[in-house]
C-alpha cells in the first residue's frame, strides 16, 4: 500500500491518496482541489473519497471528485454537519462545493474499495458523526487525534466528553499503528497512549 500525503495550502487539512495497485486510489479527506490534480498527475483513478468529518477544510475539494462520478462517503449523522448553515458560518460564509454523500458508514463497518480493506471507527466528539479509518497498520484520524493533541470541541456538534471516549476507544485497539492526522505531523498510537498530555 502506498500513501501520498497532500499537504495543505492555507487552512485546508492533510489529505491522503492511498493506492494498492498503483492504478486506482482511495482518498481520505479532500481539503482542496489540488487533491484531484495530484491523482491525475500520479495516473491514479480515484474510486472513492472517504471523509473523516464534514468541516469545510476537509471537504473543499470534493466538488471535482463528485463531478467526475466518484462516490463520497462519511460517517452516520455527519451529512447535516456538512451541509448545514453552521459549517458555512465557521468559515465566514465560504461557498461549499457542490456534491452529495453517496453512502454513510456505521461504526465497525468494513468495506473494500480498489483492493483496499477499510474499517470505519465511529469517533464522535470533534463532530457528532466523525469517524476514523483503519487500513492495514494505519489509522486515519481526521481531527480526532493529533500528535500530542486532540481535536477541538467548541464548534458545531462538538462534545468534549464524547471526544475523550473516542480517543480512549482508539487507545484500546490492540497493537501499535501509524496515525495519519488531519493536521500536522503523523504519529503512532503508542506515542499518543503514553505521551499525549490531553487524554491518558
Amino acid at each position: 500500500m502506498k500513501i501520498i500525503t497532500v499537504y495543505p495550502v492555507g487552512f485546508a487539512c492533510n489529505s491522503y491518496i492511498i493506492t494498492a495497485d498503483n492504478k486506482n486510489a482511495v482518498i481520505i479527506d479532500c481539503g482542496q482541489e489540488e487533491v484531484y490534480s495530484k491523482c491525475i498527475k500520479a495516473k491514479l483513478t480515484p474510486q472513492a473519497v472517504l471523509l473523516t468529518h464534514g468541516h469545510y477544510d476537509h471537504i473543499g475539494g470534493c466538488g471535482l471528485f463528485y463531478d467526475a462520478g466518484v462516490p463520497i462517503y462519511c460517517g452516520e449523522g455527519e451529512e447535516e454537519v456538512i451541509f448545514g448553515d453552521a459549517n458555512r458560518a465557521i468559515f465566514h460564509d465560504i461557498v461549499l462545493p457542490e456534491f452529495a454523500i453517496t453512502k454513510t458508514l456505521k461504526d465497525g463497518e468494513q468495506i473494500n474499495i480498489a483492493g483496499i480493506a477499510i474499517k470505519t471507527i465511529a469517533t464522535p466528539g470533534h463532530t457528532k458523526g466523525g469517524v476514523c479509518y483503519l487500513i492495514e497498520d494505519s489509522i486515519f484520524s481526521g481531527d480526532t487525534l493529533f500528535y500530542h493533541s486532540v481535536g477541538r470541541t467548541d464548534l458545531q456538534t462538538g462534545d468534549s466528553g464524547a471526544l475523550v471516549k473516542s480517543v480512549k476507544k482508539l487507545y484500546s485497539i490492540t497493537g501499535n499503528y501509524t496515525v495519519f492526522c488531519g493536521h500536522g505531523e503523523k504519529t503512532t498510537l503508542n506515542e499518543e497512549r503514553f505521551n499525549n498530555p490531553y487524554i491518558k
